[in-house]
């Protein structure tokens, strides 16, 4: 039975408690197309505003970040999570950065139970000392500084959408996560999910990860074909409880897309953070591991929070990520 923790933020006790399975249905997850984005803003602006204050997810084709950039990171990912056990550990995360590598240390405040998962971290400014060499895995750093900043470009793309919306300038989210300053926080996060060949009955009453919330502006994420296991509740029963679960289908090239409880609050909760996870695979599904690769566009942590009505008390985007890693990178 998971601890019982008091939550400092409404965010996180909406979170805490939805562990269960329920029960799967069948939605539809809007496909947006981003070509000619300069000419076409409108029409995708609408588009956009349509999926983030509905079921809170869509995603994005024509997007623009080159496929073979996209293959080149998956297969440098994996050969990264490849390397022994000894050199992964020189690049640790460390409390409150955000950098760095981690192996099954994020506990979910829905499950009280580890992520059945490593991941690595790219958070540029905080990145001294945390980058494999050359000889460890060749290519790594340039691929990885390219592909961070691509996702950067389609994320401010989409954010720029949702401010026009929010009366908000024209720019005003892309100086709010400026990446030319050491107050940049933006993540890219390189994440692998552990095989599933040899375990146990048992192993598979566990989560790859557990129901959570993003607690980002913008996550853009891509998944590769074959390796399912992301689901999405977009609302919840007549008791609170988050009982129906969507799969969303691991479509390569396409960037799947949802929006943060940052951008929840930042836009006076017009636009929709839901929760989601990573379920077990089932026995007729592939059992191998799972790789994925998610950007999360967070606001710089000198910008200041504020919604056009201000429903909810101005807050540096600083203390607000540091209030939800303590409460998921909490307990080792």
């Amino acid at each position: 039975m998971a601890e019982t923790q008091d939550y400092a933020l409404d965010e996180l006790k909406k979170e805490a408690g939805f562990g269960g399975y329920g029960e799967e249905v069948d939605r539809d997850i809007p496909q947006i197309d981003m070509s000619d984005y300069f000419n076409r803003k409108d029409e995708i602006t609408e588009a956009l505003w349509d999926a983030a204050t509905g079921i809170g997810f869509f995603q994005l084709t024509n997007h623009g970040i080159p496929q073979t950039l996209i293959d080149d990171a998956f297969a440098l990912s994996a050969g990264f999570f490849a390397l022994p056990t000894d050199t992964k550990e020189q690049y640790p995360l460390k409390p409150g950065t955000n950098a760095g590598w981690e192996y099954m240390a994020q506990v979910r405040p829905s499950t009280g139970t580890a992520d059945r998962k490593e991941s690595y971290q790219i958070t540029l400014p905080r990145m001294s000392g945390l980058w494999p060499t050359g000889e460890e895995i060749f290519g790594f750093k340039e691929t990885m500084l390219a592909f961070e900043r691509h996702n950067w470009a389609v994320a401010m793309k989409v954010l720029d959408c949702f401010a026009s919306r929010l009366d908000f300038p024209p720019g005003f989210f892309t100086e709010g996560h400026d990446p030319d300053t050491r107050e940049y926080q933006s993540t890219l996060r390189l994440i692998h999910y552990l095989g599933m060949e040899d375990a146990k009955p048992e192993d598979f009453k566990f989560w790859r990860a557990g129901a959570h919330t993003d607690f980002d502006c913008l996550t853009l994420l891509h998944q590769k074909e074959g390796q399912g296991g992301l689901q999405l509740c977009p609302g919840k029963d007549e008791k609170g409880r988050a009982t129906q679960w969507t799969d969303v289908p691991p479509l390569g090239g396409v960037i799947t897309c949802n929006i943060g409880d940052m951008l929840m609050r930042w836009s006076d909760d017009r636009l929709l953070s839901n929760l989601h996870r990573v379920r077990m695979p089932k026995p007729q599904e592939y059992l191998g591991p799972r790789y994925s690769i998610a950007y999360f566009a967070q606001a710089n942590m000198d910008t200041v929070l504020a919604g056009p009505g201000g429903k909810y008390p101005p807050m540096t985007a600083h203390d607000y990520i540091q209030m939800r890693l303590g409460a998921n990178f909490g307990k080792k």
